[in-house]
C-alpha cells in the first residue's frame, strides 16, 4: 500500500509542476503583444500630431533655428548684384597664376552697366619691398575715395606694416618674386594688371614703383587720363643693336621684325589694353622662349603685342619722366641733395608732346627715381609745386 502511494505522488510530480510553467510561458507573450500594441498606438498617434502641425503651422514652428543660421549666406550670394560687382574684400586669395588670369579674362558681353558705375583708376605699385615715399602718396590720394584703387607687388617674404588708416593697408596681392630684364618681371606685371581687372569699376591701370611720385594733384591726372583717347604705352621702331638688334627671327609667325617694338616699362592703359595682356597665349611663349638677356622682355612683350592688336590706341609716349642725362643702363636717382626749387621747375617744364591731336606741354603725370632720402623736400616742396 505504501509502495502504491509512493508511485502515485511521484507519477503525479511532473504534472504539478508543468501546468505552472505553461501558464507563465503564455503570460509573457501577451504582455510583450500589449506593450508593442501600446508602442505603435503612441507612434501612430505621435505621427498624425506632427502632420498635423506642419500642415497648418508650417515647419519652421517646429525647426525655427535653421531658416537665420543657413539661408541667409546662401540667398544673398545668389540673388545679390552687389555680390557680382563688388571687388575682392582680401586681395591675399589663393588662386594660381593661370587661375587668376582666367578669371580676370571674363568679360560682360552687355557693354551697358546695370548700375551706376564710377570708373577708376589701378595705381599698381610694382616693388621690392616698402614704399619710403608713401607720405607723398598719401597726401596725394586723400579724399579721393572710390576714384583709385591700390595693388602692390613685393617681394613674397616682405610684410608691410601700414597702419589701419594707410591707403596702402592691405593692399599686397600675392607676389613672386622678380628679376629685371627677365620675363618673371612681365609676370608681375600681368599678375598686377589681373588682379586690378577684378574690380570691374578699374577703367585706367597706372603702373608705377616705389621710387615714383605724382606731378599733380588728384584731380588733374584723373582728367588726364580719363579723358584721353590714348594709352600711354611707348612702342617705337628702334632700328638701332638695342631695338630691331635684339630681334629674333624665331618670333615668326607670331612677330616679324618690322612689328618689333620697344618702350619704357612704365605704362598708363585702358581696360581694353589690360585685358589683351591678361589673355594673350599667343605671343607670351615666343616672347619667354626667344626674348632673353641681352633681349629686355619688359622692354618689348607689351609694346610689341599691343602695337600688333591695338597701335590705333596707342599714344606711343609714356607719361613717367626720368632722366637719362647721366648714361648708364639705367635712369639717374634723386636723392636728398637734389630735391631744389630749380629741380622742380626743371622737371615740370618738359617737352612739348600730343594729347588727343593736340600739343600741349603736360606731358609727364609722374617721376621716378627719387630714393628714400628725397622724401623730406619732396614733402616740403609739394605744395608748392605738386598742388597738393
Amino acid at each position: 500500500m505504501q509502495s502504491r502511494v509512493v508511485q502515485m505522488v511521484e507519477e503525479n510530480k511532473d504534472p504539478l509542476v508543468v501546468p505552472r510553467t505553461n501558464g507563465i510561458t503564455r503570460a509573457l507573450p501577451q504582455r510583450l503583444l500589449h506593450l508593442l500594441m501600446l508602442f505603435l498606438f503612441l507612434c501612430f498617434t505621435f505621427s498624425v500630431a506632427s502632420i498635423y502641425m506642419i500642415k497648418y503651422f508650417g515647419f519652421h514652428s517646429i525647426v525655427p533655428t535653421i531658416r537665420p543660421s543657413l539661408l541667409p549666406c546662401i540667398e544673398e550670394e545668389s540673388k545679390n548684384l552687389e555680390s557680382w560687382i563688388n571687388p575682392p574684400s582680401n586681395l591675399l586669395h589663393t588662386m594660381s597664376d593661370k587661375e587668376l588670369l582666367w578669371r580676370a579674362s571674363m568679360v560682360p558681353r552687355v557693354k551697358k552697366y546695370p548700375f551706376k558705375r564710377v570708373p577708376k583708376i589701378a595705381f599698381m605699385f610694382l616693388t621690392k619691398g616698402p614704399l619710403p615715399l608713401a607720405p607723398i602718396w598719401e597726401r596725394f590720394f586723400k579724399g579721393h575715395q572710390g576714384f583709385y584703387s591700390i595693388y602692390i607687388h613685393s617681394l613674397p617674404s616682405f610684410e608691410a606694416d601700414f597702419p589701419a588708416s594707410s591707403v596702402f593697408y592691405k593692399r599686397q596681392i600675392p607676389s613672386q618674386v622678380t628679376e629685371w630684364g627677365k620675363m618673371s618681371m612681365c609676370d608681375a606685371e600681368r599678375r598686377l594688371l589681373a588682379n586690378a581687372l577684378l574690380d570691374i569699376s578699374n577703367e585706367w591701370f597706372v603702373l608705377l614703383s616705389e621710387s615714383c611720385i605724382p606731378l599733380y594733384k588728384f584731380n588733374v591726372i584723373y582728367k588726364y587720363i580719363s579723358q584721353s583717347k590714348h594709352s600711354f604705352v611707348g612702342a617705337f621702331d628702334d632700328p638701332g643693336p638695342y631695338g630691331r638688334g635684339r630681334y629674333d627671327e624665331n618670333m615668326l609667325p607670331e612677330v616679324n621684325i618690322s612689328q618689333w617694338r620697344k618702350g619704357s616699362q612704365w605704362f598708363e592703359m585702358s581696360r581694353k589694353l589690360a585685358l589683351f595682356i591678361v589673355e594673350d597665349t599667343k605671343f607670351y611663349p615666343k616672347f619667354a622662349e626667344f626674348c632673353r638677356p641681352a633681349c629686355y622682355v619688359d622692354e618689348h612683350y607689351f609694346p610689341t603685342m599691343l602695337t600688333i592688336q591695338a597701335s590705333n590706341l596707342l599714344a606711343n609716349r609714356s607719361i613717367t619722366w626720368v632722366d637719362w642725362s647721366r648714361g648708364g643702363a639705367h635712369p639717374a636717382t634723386f636723392g636728398k641733395s637734389d630735391i631744389t626749387e630749380e629741380f622742380m621747375k626743371r622737371m615740370l617744364a618738359g617737352p612739348n608732346c600730343t594729347y588727343n591731336d593736340r600739343n600741349t606741354s603736360m606731358c609727364y603725370l609722374f617721376a621716378r627715381k627719387f630714393a628714400p632720402s628725397a622724401l623730406e623736400p619732396l614733402f616740403l616742396l609739394a605744395p608748392k609745386y605738386l598742388g597738393f
